[in-house]
């Protein structure tokens, strides 16, 4: 049977919070597109993902309409807490750069985005099988797929974008000589878990101890989010809940007197660390957004802020290209897109640095990281350096 045929203008792979929000600004625009994804949408919003949102995103999330709720659910936090020997150091980010964060979960993201597709009668399709690209250098790229109700689909458009994140199929449909990869692993991973309790801080902690790092988030009143480092291979399931309390109490412990409010753990999981960017962003009529061009290791906050803004800039790119019929234009989305990345990177990398202990380091190598840790937090300079990375650089 020959496949169900779909034309559009856009077709977007990947129905996360990069690929829809990009549809609804496309939508803004009078630009139509098609959203594939191969989860359904209530495995996306059981995934348990980042929660911190720069101030520019929470701006696009309500000035574009696709909710306020995160001015009613989410929390605003003016700044950090950088623990180290044992004492709390607060990074004011209000008082240093006039900015600040929302803890709001990707989930909630998410979900905003996909009610906002759906009151706007847009052709989102979850639970799709087998999807390939195809003809990304023709007129008029392809997506091909069988949908959730087993009928084999063809999408030809105009210009197709995959934001099907680090593991998709877009990525790797160009070719390897086509593409040059940016890669680092790290010897660390972060055991995160979702434990129900109070918080037992106002902001997040990120914590540096002779046992290694430990952040303490939050997600709500009664859940929330916590991490410490480990090895990769590490095995949850070999973790009991008095385990896991005693590694997080002694990596924040302190003469201060700082303990966490325990309660049950409900989730645990081992997230490896990577940094990773695909240049260019274009192949043919193809073009990347989100974790399926870079991936940045979490210390930052940057990953669900980076794909956001690869997609504002993506719209106002497409937007213009598709008015004056000039695929030129769409050379503009990249390097725009990498200037962003790669500051990204580089605050990732050195908050991830100082922050945690390398399997092998020396006392040398400790004492190195107090004295930067310091050296943030005791000079004005080094705390607004901080707080204007972590807070978001301005639109690229």
């Amino acid at each position: 049977m020959a496949p169900a045929h779909t034309r559009t203008t856009v077709g977007i792979v990947g129905a996360g919070p990069a690929g829809l929000m990009l549809s609804h600004l496309l939508a803004r625009a009078g630009i139509d597109s098609v959203v594939v994804d191969h989860r359904t949408r209530p495995a996306i919003e059981a995934t348990s993902r980042a929660g911190i949102l720069e101030a520019g995103n929470v701006r696009l999330l309500t000035e574009s309409g696709v909710s306020d709720r995160v001015h009613r659910e989410g929390r605003p936090h003016a700044g950090i807490e950088l623990r180290f020997g044992g004492e709390s150091h607060r990074v004011d980010f209000e008082a240093l750069v006039g900015s600040n964060v929302w803890l709001y979960p990707q989930t909630d993201v998410f979900t905003d985005l996909a009610d906002a597709r759906e009151r706007g009668g847009s052709d989102v399709r979850f639970g799709v099988t087998g999807t390939r690209v195809v003809d990304l250098t023709g007129d008029r790229p392809g997506i091909l797929f069988t949908d959730a109700d087993g009928v084999t689909q063809e999408v030809r458009c105009d210009i197709l974008v995959g934001a099907d994140g680090s593991r998709g199929v877009c990525r790797a449909a160009v070719p390897e000589a086509a593409r040059t990869h940016f890669f680092r692993e790290y010897p660390f991973a972060w055991f995160g878990v979702l434990v129900e309790a109070p918080p037992s801080a106002a902001e997040l902690v990120y914590t540096h101890s002779e046992h290694g790092f430990a952040l303490i988030s939050q997600r709500t009143e009664s859940v929330q989010r916590m991490y410490f480092q480990c090895d990769p291979d590490e095995d949850p399931a070999a973790w009991s809940e008095d385990r896991i309390w005693a590694e997080l109490q002694q990596r924040v412990y302190g003469a201060d007197g700082f303990s966490l409010k325990e309660g049950p753990v409900t989730d645990r999981s081992v997230l490896r660390f990577r940094s990773f960017v695909c240049e260019p962003m274009r192949y043919g009529n193809m073009l990347l957004a989100g974790d399926a061009a870079h991936t940045v290791p979490p210390t930052g906050a940057k990953g669900l802020n980076l794909a956001l803004a690869d997609v504002r800039v993506l719209a106002e790119v497409l937007e213009r290209a598709l008015a004056k019929r000039d695929h030129g234009v769409l050379d503009e989305y990249g390097p725009r897109a990498l200037r962003r990345v790669w500051r990204a990177q580089h605050f990732s990398y050195w908050m991830t640095t100082m922050l945690h202990r390398v399997p092998g380091s020396t006392d040398f190598d400790v004492r190195r990281q107090l004295g930067e840790l310091a050296g943030v937090v005791d000079s004005t300079a080094g705390s607004t350096y901080l707080a204007e990375a972590y807070t978001g650089w301005s639109a690229g």
